[in-house]
């Protein structure tokens, strides 16, 4: 639990001072009392009751005092709580090995049929937006409501050379802040990764635990090659409070590489027929050159307070989007709780005054 003012929890100090206090003044009014010849006449003039009950004021007080210095100091409880979703951008990575056939037909052509599923089950309220990575991240669809024209921009990805994840991470920032005011824009990192802190003055502290209500969902098969660092792009991310969920597309397996001339409209020249992709890291055949960079995209879901997916196959891509909705409108946040504090110390002041009247007073 954490408090907006801790500094109005100081009067719960005072609490042990004010037992000692009636302790003494409990003692105090013993002494103090007449003296009666006849221990039993006392007892039998005094009304039946039981010794605990007169305490019982002081205590319902007490706690009502510890009950609202905690409600003065505004408590903060971490929880899960729904946020309603104002736009997904979606970032695709239409790299030269989306034309992999480990996954039917091509990993391009599976990852447009879940795409176009993911888009056509969201409300119709929702803002989504499309950016397409490979040699640069371009925004192509600026978020919107419109329907058809994102179906038909997925229809007609094709392919292009590198992976920019960085950066499409960074494209997806700016197109959120173009509808949301409280996001800043990305930095300018012309001069390279190092340019950027999250302790830069222009930008906000990360791991606020306060997201914006923008997301992005980043579909990749591969590793960042070029451009910006994705773990950096995530730290600026986290610093605007937006979250990533980053899916990992693809297998490791050797496979071919068939792409339709649609998709090969910014392929590089040569490449337009079929072609092993037996390139391997190392001797003996190490890690596949096409293999998804797991490791930096759970670092990135990890720092922007998102979720990574893996997905080997059509059908598990499907089922990720079709689970992605009931992640993404859940996150952790800081809910304040002063209220039931509040609540606890009015009741328990009432309380104390009615076993006041009704059992005893404060001793004097």
């Amino acid at each position: 639990m954490d408090f907006s003012w801790p500094l109005l929890l100081l009067p719960l100090l005072l609490l042990p001072l004010l037992v000692v206090t009636y302790g003494w003044m409990l003692r105090r009014r013993r002494r103090t009392a007449v003296s009666y010849s006849s221990v039993a006449l006392i007892k039998t003039a005094q009304p039946r009751r039981s010794n605990r009950r007169q305490h019982l004021p002081f205590a319902a007080l007490l706690l009502a005092l510890a009950c609202l210095a905690l409600a003065g100091a505004r408590p903060q409880l971490r929880m899960d709580t729904p946020v309603a979703q104002s736009a997904v951008i979606l970032a695709v990575d239409v790299s030269q090995s989306m034309c992999a056939t480990d996954v039917a037909p091509n990993r391009l052509l599976a990852a447009q049929a879940a795409v176009r599923t993911f888009v056509t089950s969201q409300g119709p309220a929702i803002r989504m937006g499309l950016i397409v990575f490979s040699d640069y991240a371009q925004l192509t669809v600026p978020p919107t409501t419109d329907r058809k024209a994102l179906l038909g921009a997925i229809d007609t990805l094709t392919t292009g050379g590198s992976t920019t994840i960085g950066s499409a991470i960074l494209k997806s920032v700016d197109a959120i802040a173009q509808i949301d005011p409280a996001v800043q824009p990305s930095p300018d990192l012309s001069d390279g990764d190092s340019s950027w802190s999250p302790s830069a003055p222009s930008d906000p502290a990360p791991g606020n635990g306060h997201y914006a209500s923008e997301i992005v969902v980043l579909l990749t098969d591969g590793a960042n090659t070029d451009g910006v660092s994705p773990r950096v792009a995530a730290k600026i991310a986290a610093a605007r409070g937006v979250r990533v969920f980053p899916i990992g597309f693809g297998t490791t397996n050797l496979t071919m590489m068939s792409c339709t001339p649609q998709q090969q409209g910014r392929s590089r020249p040569g490449n337009e027929a079929p072609q092993a992709a037996l390139a391997t890291v190392g001797n003996g055949g190490g890690r596949i050159v096409m293999a998804v960079d797991e490791p930096t995209l759970r670092d990135v879901a990890h720092a922007t307070g998102g979720t990574y997916f893996g997905a080997t196959d059509a059908a598990k891509l499907q089922d990720v989007f079709t689970d992605l909705p009931r992640h993404v409108t859940i996150q952790k946040q800081d809910v304040e709780v002063t209220v039931a504090p509040l609540a606890a110390g009015v009741l328990l002041i009432l309380l104390a005054a009615w076993a006041a009247v009704r059992w005893g007073s404060f001793p004097s």
